[in-house]
């Protein structure tokens, strides 16, 4: 075993169980956290990405946060080859590593490997970014659908990044991205990163505790972080860090001057995030799942992680 993976969706409890768990284990079965957040990587985006604070961060190590600037991309292969790393560094000093985090195109890169999809393409990007500014991404989406109705499906009709990467693939190779993800190459086995997931029985208990974090966020001064973000000049709505959910529609909010829609927008946002999520993870046949809203989570998943670390 490399790894225990934790996953679940967006404001489940994944960060504030695996803190309890680390503390629960220690000091006999010493524990790291790697992140596997696509947004944790980026330097000054901390409120609307409910980075683990620097005491937290303190109390028990964490790996692949801070990474890059909000200008840079991050992709699945390299978080593989970062987290691989990270995990063999964690192994050798004795404690375990602990992947958590809610990115599942990371999750299922690192236990089934890497598909050989081509780079992108700026030149291609641009053309895709002109038309959605023109027609809008749900119109692209619905070209999606026509070209490559697999990937599609499994996508938001405003899911631009993904949107785009797909039809980038389309016009570049003239095939659908699917066709690439049927035989992944690299392959590790899954029993390497034994996969826990925290799923809820009650969506509505979900859908409360994403209203109540982004209601904290949004306290805690997240439409003055993405003005701070705005006000450095070097960065623009199409790049993937301001794609991420909450800063997306906080810039459209702030572009529009609609900062009364921005608490709906987001909350809309973030409940199909959880659903893709969900979606991603129900497909994982090897799973062990914790019901998440229970009292007894934290118990369980203590001793579920002792056995796997222990095995």
């Amino acid at each position: 075993m490399k790894g225990i993976v934790l996953a679940g969706p967006t404001a489940c409890g994944k960060s504030s169980l695996a803190l309890a768990l680390a503390r629960a284990l220690a000091p006999e079965l010493p524990l790291e956290i790697v992140s596997v957040d696509s947004a944790l990587v980026y330097r000054g985006m901390d409120i609307g990405t409910a980075k683990p604070s620097a005491q937290e961060r303190a109390e028990v190590p964490h790996h692949l946060i801070d990474l890059i600037e909000p200008t840079q991309s991050y992709s699945a292969a390299r978080f593989v080859a970062d987290a691989t790393q990270a995990c063999a560094e964690i192994r050798a000093r004795g404690a375990v590593p602990l992947l958590v985090g809610g990115t599942m195109l990371y999750v299922k890169a690192l236990r089934e490997g890497l598909d050989d999809i081509p780079p992108s393409d700026a030149r291609l990007r641009a053309t895709l970014d002109a038309r959605a500014a023109a027609e809008g991404w749900p119109a692209l989406h619905a070209e999606l659908a026509r070209v490559d109705p697999a990937t599609a499906a499994r996508l938001a009709p405003r899911d631009a990044q993904r949107i785009q990467r797909a039809l980038e693939v389309f016009h570049g190779t003239g095939r659908p991205l699917s066709s690439f993800q049927r035989g992944a190459t690299g392959r590790a086995p899954a029993a390497d990163w034994p996969l826990i997931t925290l799923e809820p029985a009650s969506r509505a208990w979900l859908h409360a505790r994403i209203a109540t974090r982004f209601d904290a966020m949004l306290q805690a001064g997240f439409i003055d972080e993405v003005r701070a973000l705005r006000a450095r000049g070097d960065l623009h709505a199409g790049l993937p860090s301001m794609r991420c959910v909450g800063y997306r529609q906080a810039w459209e909010a702030l572009d529009q001057d609609r900062l009364a829609d921005l608490r709906e927008a987001g909350l809309a946002a973030t409940r199909q995030l959880a659903k893709r999520q969900l979606t991603w993870l129900r497909g994982m046949a090897d799973r062990t799942v914790v019901a998440c809203e229970e009292d007894e989570a934290s118990h369980t998943l203590t001793e579920r992680v002792r056995r796997l670390a222990c095995a």
